[in-house]
C-alpha cells in the first residue's frame, strides 16, 4: 500500500458522477491533507451545458470564482496539485499555482478524448506529469498512459448466481450513437431470447437539448427512453449483481475504455465493448471480453454459455483506483499499459 502521509494536495475536478470523491477519500485514506473544489462554478445542468458548449458567456462568473479560490489558498503550501479534465479552469490560475508555490509537483489526467475537447490541449504546458486514459493521445501528445480504475465497491459486491435474471444490462449517459446500437443490440438480444436492461441518462433537459443540436444522432432517441435521473453507484452495482454481462458503448471517436470497463471485470462480469482497442489491454481474454464492430453489430450466443475467467490479483491491482493514484503521484505505468 502506498502513502501519502503528510502530504497536502490541490485537487480540482468535473464532476464526475461523484468519483472525484472517491479520488479525494482515497488520497485523504492515504495520508493526505486536501483542498477539493470542483473546477465549475456552478454545478447546475444548465451551467454546464453553457461551460461545455461556450464558456466565454460565464468567462466573468469563472473569473471571480477562480479569484474567491486563489484567495482562500493564498497562505497555503501544497505539494501536489492535480487536475482532472479542466474544462472551466482559466490558464491564469494555472500560472498562479505555480508562482505561489513554486516546488508544487502538478498533475494532469484527462478522462476525454482531446479530439473530442481541442480547447484542453493548451493547458498540458503547465503541468509536470500529464496522463490520459486514451492511447492514441498518449502517442500523438507524448502523455503517461493510465487507463481509469474501479471504486472498492464494485470488487467487494458479492454476486449470487442464482439472483441473476438479466444477460445484458446497460447504463450510460445518452450521447453519439449509444441509442441506435444499444436498440440493434436489443433486438439482437430479443430474438435471442436473451433478457436485457437498458439505462440511458441524461443530466438534464437542457443540456440534452443543447447536445442534440450539435449531435444529430441523438435526434434518434426515443424520448421515453432517457431518463433524468442519475443512478447511485449502488444501484447501478445492484443492477450488476442480476446481469450475466455488462454492455459498453463508448464514444465513436474514444480509443479510452470508460470507466465501467474496469466496474464490470472486477465484480467478475462479462463485458460485451464497441471500444475494439480493448483487446490490446493486459487483462483482455475473449473468454471474458466480446468485442463488437459498432458498423457491423453481431453477438456469439455462445459467449454466454462459459463462466467468467477469474481475474489475478495483481491484475485486478492494476486497475484498482489504488494502483490510479499510485501511478499519478509515484511512479508512471508506461512500461505495464503500453506494452
Amino acid at each position: 500500500m502506498i502513502s501519502l502521509k503528510n502530504s497536502r494536495i490541490l485537487f480540482l475536478s468535473v464532476s464526475f458522477f461523484q468519483y472525484e470523491k472517491s479520488i479525494t477519500q482515497k488520497l485523504i485514506d492515504l495520508g493526505a491533507e486536501v483542498d477539493f473544489y470542483d473546477e465549475r462554478p456552478y454545478n447546475s445542468n444548465f451551467s454546464k451545458g453553457i461551460i461545455r458548449f461556450n464558456k466565454k458567456l460565464y468567462q466573468l462568473q469563472i473569473h471571480l470564482y477562480y479569484q474567491r479560490i486563489l484567495k482562500e489558498i493564498q497562505h497555503k503550501k501544497y505539494n501536489y496539485f492535480l487536475l482532472i479534465k479542466g474544462e472551466a479552469v482559466p490558464e491564469f490560475f494555472l500560472k498562479k499555482i505555480k508562482e505561489h508555490n513554486p516546488e508544487v509537483q502538478t498533475i494532469y489526467y484527462n478522462f476525454d478524448s482531446l479530439e473530442e475537447y481541442p480547447k484542453l490541449v493548451p493547458l498540458l504546458k503547465y503541468f509536470d506529469k500529464k496522463f490520459t486514459f486514451d492511447r492514441k493521445d498518449a502517442h500523438d501528445y507524448g502523455l503517461h498512459f493510465r487507463p481509469l480504475f474501479y471504486l472498492d465497491e464494485y470488487k467487494n459486491a458479492k454476486t449470487d448466481q442464482d439472483s441473476q435474471n438479466l444477460d445484458i444490462c446497460f447504463i450510460g449517459s445518452a450521447h453519439t450513437d449509444r441509442y441506435l446500437i444499444g436498440e440493434k443490440i436489443k433486438k439482437i438480444a430479443d430474438e435471442s431470447k436473451l433478457r436485457t436492461y437498458f439505462y440511458y441518462y441524461a443530466m438534464g433537459r437542457f443540456v440534452f437539448l443543447l447536445k442534440k443540436i450539435f449531435d444529430k444522432k441523438l435526434k434518434y432517441f426515443n424520448p421515453k427512453k432517457i431518463s433524468f435521473k442519475k443512478l447511485s453507484h449502488h444501484q447501478i452495482i445492484d443492477f450488476y449483481k442480476r446481469s450475466k454481462a455488462i454492455l459498453d458503448i463508448n464514444k465513436p471517436f474514444q480509443n479510452g475504455l470508460t470507466i465501467r470497463t474496469f466496474e464490470a471485470l472486477a465484480m467478475g462480469k462479462k463485458l460485451i465493448t464497441t471500444n475494439l482497442d480493448v483487446i490490446n489491454y493486459p487483462f483482455y481474454t475473449p473468454q471474458n471480453i466480446y468485442a463488437v464492430d459498432r458498423n457491423n453489430i453481431d453477438i456469439e450466443l455462445g459467449f454466454f454459455q462459459s463462466e467468467f475467467k477469474e481475474l489475478d490479483e495483481k491484475t485486478l491491482y492494476m486497475m484498482s483506483l489504488d494502483s490510479w493514484v499510485e501511478c499519478l503521484f509515484i511512479k508512471d505505468q508506461d512500461q505495464y499499459w503500453k506494452k
